[in-house]
């Protein structure tokens, strides 16, 4: 069965605009895709951080780590 579906419109810059597309094109996905797996991500993000997780980058060779602040 498939879920409801609803539409929206984005207004986005002419550099998101760009960013999107050139993600798009290196993920060899949709725009819609694109979109749902950032939604999904940051979902995650925020459930974790919320459970008092933190989220780090770090550097594969020096092994220094950075704190991500999420809005």
């Amino acid at each position: 069965m498939a879920l409801a579906k609803k539409t929206m419109t984005l207004n986005l810059t002419d550099a998101e605009m760009t960013v999107l597309e050139e993600l798009c094109a290196k993920k060899d996905l949709s725009k819609t895709s694109l979109v749902r797996q950032a939604l999904r991500l940051y979902q995650l993000v925020e459930k974790r951080m919320e459970k008092g997780d933190k989220l780090f980058f770090e550097d594969e060779k020096s092994k220094e780590k950075a704190e991500v602040m999420m809005l």
